[in-house]
């Protein structure tokens, strides 16, 4: 008679989380610090408040020009905008945990 045999499988990680979505965050901290409207923050950078509101939102995959205008206007540089958003996602991924614990079987003969 086959014996069932539990092969442990790797746990499913939840998804790790989009620069462009940390970054939005990041950008919307730091405006809300400085107490200004999308508005003005926007007019600062050269943008338009809707594109900055998707970038905030993750919802835009801004190029570093883009970032660098923004955390301009923000009075910070690119370096310590990116430098604070890889600190982190490094922080959010560490802390990750598995989803499931649930292993594959197999028969053995």
């Amino acid at each position: 008679m086959a014996d069932i045999l539990a092969f442990p499988r790797p746990a499913p990680r939840r998804p790790e989380p989009l620069w462009r979505e940390m970054l939005g965050d990041q950008l919307r901290r730091l405006r809300h610090d400085h107490e200004e409207t999308l508005g003005e923050t926007a007019a600062k950078a050269g943008v338009s408040p809707q594109y900055l509101s998707e970038v905030e939102r993750g919802l835009k995959e801004p190029s570093s020009e883009m970032i660098a205008a923004i955390a301009g206007a923000l009075e910070t540089t690119l370096i310590e905008l990116t430098s604070s958003v890889a600190e982190e996602l490094r922080s959010t991924t560490a802390t990750a945990a598995p989803v499931s614990t649930r292993g594959a079987f197999a028969l053995a003969a």
